[in-house]
């Protein structure tokens, strides 16, 4: 069974913080890089952060030293710590890893909205 359930979005301030979790089934994570992207409005999906299944990560270049990808392998959830949020960083989030791409297979997202 592939399942990907994301939670911890919400609307915050700008300069504020939120912690993005997102549990995969076993067939999905284990062994696999994940990745979180987000898509916001009449924009194409893009890639923010990724991390092999042996923790190395990169980031997209907009959010390095803002965001923090890590994972837990016995929870199979993937997080991603967002701080010194701005007004473009409002988007979907989604997390996934090749797994789930190869099947297009998506789970529902997280949204995240930056405003004052």
């Amino acid at each position: 069974q592939v399942q990907l359930v994301e939670s911890g979005g919400g609307f915050v301030q700008p300069g504020g913080s939120l912690r993005l979790s997102c549990v995969a089934s076993a067939s999905v994570f284990t062994g696999y890089a994940m990745h979180w992207y987000r898509q916001a409005p009449g924009k194409q999906r893009e890639k923010v952060a990724s991390i092999s299944s042996g923790g190395t990560t990169s980031y997209e270049d907009s959010v390095k030293g803002r965001f923090t990808i890590s994972r837990d392998n016995v929870k199979n959830t993937v997080y991603l710590q967002m701080d010194g949020l701005t007004p473009e960083d409002t988007a979907l989030y989604n997390c996934n890893s090749m797994f789930g791409i190869l099947r297009d297979y998506w789970g529902q997202g997280t949204q995240v909205t930056v405003s004052s």
